[in-house]
């Protein structure tokens, strides 16, 4: 064979094991795909800003998180009125980056929420869903 059609055949080769590489066909190999393979795939927060959010009842799953999209939010404290089912965290920063507040699902069930920056107080219910 020559040095051409040799290199040919490899990019060739290459290419088709590329596209094979690429493809969506979940063969039972174990590995996630997009369309529902075996593997799990996290699912994004809840997200909930402060405004509007006083009075209303916020649902969650218990495999997941509500972010409390806040100016400063390093100011935020909160507490749970049932903290078997929910645990409050407050904002943080590390010097690098700023983390908003969150509330943490524990079990099934409904809790109060209350939020206060100092100056703002907002109170709301979480339902978790088991």
């Amino acid at each position: 064979m020559t040095s051409r059609r040799l290199t040919a055949t490899l990019v060739a080769s290459l290419a088709v094991v590329s596209l094979a590489a690429c493809s969506d066909n979940d063969s039972g190999s174990g590995s996630s795909t997009p369309g529902g393979g075996t593997g799990s795939q996290a699912l994004p927060p809840v997200m909930v800003g402060t405004d509007g959010l006083e009075g209303t009842t916020v649902q969650v799953p218990l495999t997941n998180t509500i972010v409390i999209n806040a100016e400063n939010p390093t100011t935020w404290a909160g507490s749970v009125s049932d903290i078997s089912i929910a645990s409050f965290v407050p904002g943080r920063s590390d010097g690098s980056a700023t983390f908003n507040p969150a509330i943490t699902p524990l079990k099934a069930g409904t809790t109060t929420v209350t939020i206060t920056d100092g100056t703002t107080t907002i109170t709301f219910t979480v339902q978790v869903n088991g």
